[in-house]
């Protein structure tokens, strides 16, 4: 009898042993990894980390990191958005105005990245190895991007009037969501503060 209870015992030692740890290490939660940090249909959110031994460059690393996810996650939504309604139109010069509108997203994030706003920043000083941990979180409002989109679309000379009609078509119906989704977010405010 001993020597069955000695048995299940060694068995369940050995389950909670292996339950406890996993093969990939212990799971660490970094700053900015919650729902309120991530992106949705009002807003592109990105954040970044950066590490070193300066506080500034760590910062500069973070800062990097964070816009750089933003831009591809413009860019990504962007060329579906496109996609999807170049698809849906039967547009004989869908390729051309696909390829316009890209470089137009492209342009717009390499030079200027519309109403980019600083949700947080968190810095961090580990006295062992003597180094910064920075980590910074950004959003973009999506209307404010689009609409900042259509006014670039109006200035480009490369792009043909009736590109220009389509990439417009494109950028309201976006703004349209946006719009809207912003609208249903005010009214779930006043609801909440009454």
């Amino acid at each position: 009898m001993k020597l069955l209870n000695l048995s299940w015992s060694a068995v369940l030692l050995a389950l909670l042993v292996s339950c406890a740890s996993s093969p990939y290490g212990t799971k660490v939660k970094e700053p900015f990894q919650s729902n309120a940090y991530e992106s949705n249909n009002r807003f592109w959110r990105a954040s970044g980390k950066g590490t070193s031994t300066q506080d500034n460059i760590a910062r500069g690393k973070a800062d990097i990191e964070a816009k750089a996810q933003l831009a591809g996650q413009v860019n990504t939504t962007m060329k579906q958005v496109a996609d999807q309604y170049l698809g849906q139109t039967e547009n004989q010069n869908a390729a051309d105005v696909a390829d316009k509108f890209q470089s137009l997203v492209r342009q717009i994030m390499n030079t200027n990245i519309a109403d980019l706003r600083k949700m947080d920043e968190k810095k961090f000083y580990n006295a062992k190895t003597q180094e910064y941990t920075v980590f910074i979180a950004y959003e973009i409002k999506k209307n404010a991007m689009l609409r900042f989109m259509k006014k670039q679309a109006k200035v480009d000379k490369t792009i043909d009037e009736r590109q220009r009609e389509v990439i417009e078509k494109i950028v309201d119906e976006e703004l349209e969501k946006a719009d809207a989704a912003d609208k249903e977010e005010e009214g779930t405010k006043d609801k909440d503060e009454e």
